[in-house]
C-alpha cells in the first residue's frame, strides 16, 4: 500500500446522489475532510485544530492531493455530496431532523463515509440517531485484522487508546451497507484531541503520532474501498 500512487477519482474528490444531482455543488478539486455540524445542542466544533494539523500529516505521509483546510458541512447543504468523508466530533447531544435522516442515509448508501469520533458525551446519542439513519442495521465492532488498520500504517491491535475517558478498551465500531463500511465509530479512543497542537492536551509525541496515523489510516481506507 505504501508504493501506492493515488488518483484521486470522482468518488475521491466528491460523488452525486443517485436522486439529488441537481442539488450537488461540484466537487472539490482536492480532497478534504468535512467536519459535519449537527444539530442538538452538542459542540460539533470541538478540537479546532484537529482536522487542520491531521489534514497536514495526510499531506506529508502519503501521495493524496489534499487541500489545506478542512470543510464545514450541514446535511442539508446542497454541497454535501461534494465530499466524499464527512467527520463529526463532540461532547454533547446529537439530533437529526427527519430530513436529515433520510439524506444522510442516502448520502452514505451512495457513497459515502462518515466518521464518528467521541469527544467523551456523544455516545449515547450518537447510536440513538445512528438507529434512525439504518433502523435494520448494528453498530458492529471491527476484527484487529479488518483492512482499516492496516491501510497505511500497521495497528495490529486496532485502535489506540488516546484518552481515558471512563478506562475502557479502545473499540472501531463499524455500519455496513451491502457489504462497505459507511459509518466508523471510534469510541473511548478520542483521535481527535490526539490531532489537536501538542499544547492543547500536553499529549507524549508518541502518542500524538499513533492518533495521526490512525486518522491516516482511516482516511485512505474510506478513499480506496
Amino acid at each position: 500500500m505504501r508504493g501506492l500512487i493515488f488518483v484521486v477519482l470522482a468518488t475521491a474528490a466528491g460523488f452525486s446522489a443517485p436522486s439529488a444531482s441537481a442539488q450537488t455543488a461540484p466537487p472539490p478539486a482536492e480532497f478534504t475532510i468535512a467536519q459535519l455540524h449537527y444539530g442538538g445542542g452538542g459542540d460539533w466544533y470541538a478540537n479546532p485544530s484537529s482536522l487542520p494539523n491531521l489534514l497536514d500529516f495526510i499531506r506529508r505521509t502519503t501521495n493524496i492531493e489534499v487541500a489545506p483546510t478542512p470543510a464545514r458541512v450541514q446535511i442539508m447543504d446542497n454541497d454535501l455530496f461534494g465530499y466524499p468523508f464527512l467527520y463529526m466530533t463532540g461532547h454533547g447531544n446529537v439530533r437529526f431532523t427527519d430530513e436529515e435522516v433520510s439524506r444522510l442515509r442516502l448520502y452514505l448508501t451512495s457513497g459515502g463515509f462518515l466518521h464518528a469520533d467521541d469527544n467523551y458525551g456523544m455516545d449515547f446519542s450518537f447510536r440513538r440517531e445512528m438507529k434512525r439513519v439504518f433502523p435494520d442495521k448494528e453498530l458492529v465492532e471491527l476484527p484487529f485484522d479488518h483492512p482499516i488498520y492496516r491501510s497505511w500504517f500497521q495497528f495490529p491491535q486496532g485502535l489506540p487508546k488516546i484518552h481515558e475517558h471512563d478506562g475502557k478498551p479502545a473499540q472501531g465500531l463499524g455500519i455496513f451497507d451491502r457489504g462497505r463500511l459507511v459509518v466508523f465509530y471510534t469510541y473511548e479512543c478520542d483521535l481527535g484531541d490526539g490531532w489537536e497542537d501538542p499544547q492543547v492536551h500536553h499529549d507524549p509525541e508518541a502518542k500524538r503520532q499513533a492518533a495521526l496515523r490512525m486518522g491516516t489510516n482511516i482516511v485512505v481506507y474510506a478513499l480506496t474501498h
